[in-house]
């Protein structure tokens, strides 16, 4: 066998070669596997609700429908309003927990109290993070189904009774969670746009490779998901020193022997970063809370890789998309440097050589982007986004570099974060005005 590397040591030049070929060619794999993954979703996947039932009112369990709330002023009447006057179901209440908003936020919260008898609010005085505010309300829901709901989402007006379902079927004792389908809410510019199409690959293919193949999803939709309340009670609720909640409670559950699913036909909308400093800060939190993660479950899947197979597949997974991130700033680096280095030579057969190779490189990776996203599009929605296919380019090209970027930069902070350093509080993105309504979203997406 031909190897890149002499060492000295045939076999680990063999091994160095393999995990450079895989490197190399990772992102190409994967956008192929996610697309042949939705087709064992599709026909072979057992937990997939295929008739909805109208629950009767009688018997309707009780649901809080739980708003973890901080700085939210522009958005947070919208939402409640939605949430008080579309929803198509009888037993619920609101429960916002306001975490220590400095704005007008608790005056807001104030007069819709008196508006709607089902909205409670419970104030924390101190900013200590989305995951403490969750935990501190779960001691004042009534709810035996709790519903997380961003501030800045709203449902579909027959979720509840969707979701429901799965909690109402006979194979549902050991279900801890249900993930809803996202979409965005706010596509008036470009960059959220671009976003429609990435959301509908990550919820239209990878979450239903994960769940469809491995059993096991990696991370539950943060702005809408129904818990079963002693699920949360079981691996005691929420981390609150974590980046990301959602995800870290989606392993606690798992690894703990609960059953989470992804409903793709329930969907809600929520509002995105609308310029690259605040997708940038986005998806920092995303990359830092996907690593404290995999530190975390790093020793439980190494003790037991069999135990449950399906984590430790996305767990080697999750280990590639981090060794590949700083794989991909070095390799460019190196890329850039060597390019450099031939023009100033005016080594004109080496100039062609790389630029040959790396255009090559992104056909491959731009086709297997294409067959992953052209198949979620038509998945998602029954095919009314595929039209976001032409922003399928600046998805590719932009946001997998902000996403390898996010993963080099936070990668010291996780560590720090599983050493007893992190914390979870949060800052609220930055509004600009009120989201559009529910209605004008859905016309958009139809226009």
């Amino acid at each position: 066998m031909m190897t890149f590397f002499q060492t000295g040591n045939y076999v680990f030049d063999i091994l160095l070669t393999i995990l450079f070929l895989v490197l190399v060619t990772y992102p190409i794999i994967g956008g192929f596997s996610w697309f042949i993954g939705v087709l064992c979703y599709t026909f072979l996947f057992k937990y997939k609700q295929k008739e909805w039932d109208d629950i009767p009112i009688e018997v309707e369990p009780f649901i809080t429908i739980m708003v973890p709330a901080h700085n939210e002023e522009i958005v947070i009447e919208n939402t409640i309003e939605y949430l008080m006057t579309k929803i198509n179901y009888e037993h619920y209440e609101v429960l916002v927990t306001d975490d220590g908003s400095t704005d007008s936020t608790p005056e807001i919260l104030a007069r819709l109290q008196k508006k709607y008898p089902k909205l409670r609010v419970i104030r924390i005085e101190k900013n200590k993070g989305k995951a403490h505010a969750f935990n501190i309300g779960m001691g004042f829901a009534k709810g035996k189904l709790i519903l997380s709901n961003d501030a800045d989402t709203v449902p579909e007006p027959d979720s509840l009774n969707m979701y429901v379902n799965y909690f109402l079927r006979q194979d549902s004792t050991n279900i801890s969670a249900v993930t809803a389908n996202m979409d965005v809410q706010n596509r008036t510019k470009l960059i959220a746009k671009s976003q429609t199409v990435e959301f509908s690959s990550i919820v239209g293919i990878i979450k239903r490779t994960q769940i469809g193949v491995l059993g096991s999803i990696y991370a539950y939709s943060g702005a809408n998901t129904m818990y079963r309340k002693d699920a949360l009670i079981d691996v005691g609720l929420f981390r609150q020193d974590r980046a990301t909640e959602d995800i870290s409670i989606a392993w606690d559950h798992q690894m703990d022997g609960w059953l989470s699913l992804f409903a793709p036909q329930i969907m809600f909308f929520m509002e995105v970063p609308e310029s690259l400093r605040m997708l940038y800060r986005q998806r920092k939190r995303w990359a830092k809370g996907g690593t404290e993660v995999w530190l975390t479950n790093f020793k439980k899947i190494m003790l037991h890789p069999f135990r449950n197979i399906g984590h430790t597949v996305m767990f080697i997974d999750q280990t590639f998309s981090i060794i590949w991130s700083f794989f991909f700033w070095i390799s460019s680096f190196i890329f850039l440097w060597s390019l450099f280095k031939f023009i100033l030579e005016g080594n004109t057969e080496g100039i062609y050589h790389m630029l040959t190779l790396s255009f090559l490189f992104v056909c491959f990776e731009m086709i297997s982007g294409i067959f992953q996203l052209g198949a979620s599009l038509i998945l998602d929605d029954r095919g009314r986004k595929f039209k976001y296919l032409f922003f399928a380019p600046l998805y590719m090209l932009l946001y997998w570099m902000i996403n390898a970027l996010t993963i080099v930069t936070t990668f010291i902070p996780a560590i720090k974060t599983i050493l007893g350093l992190g914390s979870g509080t949060w800052k609220s993105p930055e509004r600009k005005g009120p989201p559009p309504s529910k209605k004008d979203s859905t016309d958009e997406m139809d226009r």
